[in-house]
């Protein structure tokens, strides 16, 4: 066992050395379903207090792009299904955060939609610790296979035709 960890009855905890804070965030649906992100929401994102923006896609214009690197200088952004062609993001990204790699894909590309079999597949394929999709626009976290699995929903509460449709 590795100076930073401690073991516990449900594994292993690992003291911060330095604290790392992380925004996840995706389907803004700037401006096709919402105007934009709630005052109280924009009150708590400080800019340079986050040290690193990963993004799940859909912000769908140029300004949302520009309002999450006011944020951080570290912001990572994947394609969603309706953002603008013109923006040229990759379909998936993988991001090295402390001793963690994060693999960022929206989540249109998995077939069915949110199918675990398959983001398992991914996340292997990736070789990520930590696999972090959208396209639902429902908050979710799992656990599976040593693997962390996260959806940060949807940051404006955008409807969603995957569900609401």
């Amino acid at each position: 066992m590795k100076s930073s960890e401690s073991q516990s009855e449900h594994g292993y905890f690992f003291r911060a050395v330095g604290i790392c804070l992380v925004l996840l965030i995706g389907d803004l649906h700037i401006p096709h379903r919402e105007h934009n992100l709630s005052a109280k929401f924009r009150k708590l994102l400080v800019p340079n207090k986050m040290q690193h923006v990963l993004c799940t896609g859909n912000l769908c214009n140029r300004e949302s792009v520009d309002y999450l690197r006011s944020l951080s200088s570290d912001v990572h952004v994947v394609r969603g299904d309706f953002d603008d062609e013109s923006l040229k993001y990759p379909d998936t990204k993988v991001v090295t955060v402390g001793q963690f790699r994060l693999g960022l894909i929206h989540g249109h590309q998995i077939i069915p939609w949110g199918d675990e079999a398959m983001l398992e597949q991914l996340a292997r394929q990736l070789d990520v610790d930590v696999l972090v999709s959208g396209h639902s626009h429902e908050c979710s976290v799992r656990e599976s296979g040593g693997r962390f699995y996260v959806n940060p929903g949807s940051a404006t509460g955008a409807f969603s035709v995957t569900h609401d449709g």
